[in-house]
């Protein structure tokens, strides 16, 4: 993140949620939100995406009490367009990197140690003087993979083998960059991977070093497999676990499985994005699974006890009641998804009459005795006098 974006951004107004708001308070404006502009529900959506991602970072910097200490100091110092002249006019003119990187060349006018206590845990910089000769640490890259489960696995939870291939430190060179692995710092950024360009006002921004293409080393001898980048395709397999209730479609996040970091940086994170087959008998709805049961036509009159299968475990037994018509959902409860509380959803069992595409004589008898004695009733009246109305 550079100085301007950290100084100019109002997390605060991202989440909704007041200055002083209580660690219980982000966390539920953040849910809230998330869930409202979450990829998987705005799908296609490039400015819900963007929307959640703005969220995802302020929750990152509020929702951790030393990172939000350090953004409401740094808020405090330049929150407003910077130190205010005074009242004699004018304006000040520095960079905001002598502040962060402690005494000024030659040690006149410096700031002792710099602030980087302040900001080190933001921005990744040093604190104290000659900090800026240090080569800085980088995150590794996120991944993305896919992985198709079984319609059981997704409801009960699975691990499952991934393999995937990412940039990691180039083993011939150990990640330096150098065939000999004497790599020099670069002397336009100074190893910091960063420079600064003038943006008015005073004040100068950061941006990416172009030299040494942000790594803060140049290599004299190019190493010949990752050609002095220090990155070299890598491809691993790891044993993914991926959670119980999964449904089709949903992105996963795997904090630190992704690709590794550079010079100590952190490892990315991994996203897999799930793929669901689907089952011969149960379907899916939310939390709840679903199943088609064909009854009858005597147990859909005079009412029966029928047994009803359920994913993975012992039948359960279910009371029809006399009269049931076809389309009718009764639930059989706790027999469903497992849910992210660990409780499980319920089987949503849905009747239908099956009627038999033959008969013996004896059961063609038997109904035709039934029509007879119930002739003088007709199931479509109503619906002749509701069309009538109409």
């Amino acid at each position: 993140m550079s100085t301007k974006d950290f100084v100019e951004k109002d997390y605060y107004k991202v989440l909704g949620v007041p200055k002083d708001a209580t660690e219980a308070e982000i966390k539920k404006a953040y849910r809230k939100l998330a869930r409202e502009f979450h990829p998987d529900a705005n799908k296609g959506d490039a400015s819900a995406e963007e929307r959640f991602k703005e969220i995802s970072e302020a929750n990152d910097i509020l929702g951790d009490a030393k990172k939000r200490k350090e953004y409401d100091e740094a808020r405090a110092l330049f929150g407003n367009g910077g130190f205010r002249a005074g009242p004699g006019g004018g304006s000040f003119n520095f960079d905001l990197g002598d502040l962060f990187g402690g005494t000024q060349a030659g040690g006149q006018g410096g700031f002792g140690g710099g602030l980087g206590d302040v900001f080190g845990g933001l921005f990744n910089r040093g604190a104290g003087a000659g900090a800026g000769t240090r080569t800085q640490p980088r995150r590794g890259q996120d991944i993305e993979s896919e992985v198709t489960l079984s319609f059981t696995e997704a409801v009960d939870g699975a691990t499952v083998p991934l393999r995937m291939s990412s940039q990691a430190p180039c083993k011939a060179c150990s990640g330096t960059g150098d065939k000999n692995g004497t790599p020099r710092v670069c002397p336009t950024c100074v190893g910091t991977g960063q420079v600064s360009r003038g943006s008015g006002g005073g004040f100068s921004l950061t941006d990416p070093c172009a030299d040494c293409k942000g790594r803060g080393l140049i290599a004299e001898n190019p190493c010949e497999v990752c050609k002095g980048s220090g990155r070299a395709k890598s491809s691993r397999t790891m044993q993914v676990r991926i959670p119980a209730g999964v449904s089709d479609g949903q992105r996963i996040r795997l904090r630190g499985k992704g690709a590794p970091g550079e010079r100590g940086g952190p490892a990315g994170d991994l996203y897999v994005v799930v793929h669901v087959g689907t089952h011969p008998v149960f379907g899916r709805k939310g939390d709840n699974l679903t199943v088609t049961v064909p009854v009858t036509i005597a147990e859909a009159a005079l009412g029966a006890e029928i047994k009803v299968p359920t994913l993975g475990g012992p039948a359960v037994t279910l009371k029809l009641p006399p009269g049931t018509p076809t389309g009718r959902t009764m639930r059989a409860r706790g027999k469903g998804a497992v849910r992210k509380d660990g409780t499980r959803g319920d089987l949503l069992v849905t009747v239908e009459v099956a009627v038999p595409a033959e008969l013996s004589d004896k059961a063609r008898e038997a109904l035709e005795m039934y029509r007879d004695a119930t002739g003088s009733e007709d199931p479509r009246a109503l619906l002749f006098e509701s069309a009538k109305g109409a």
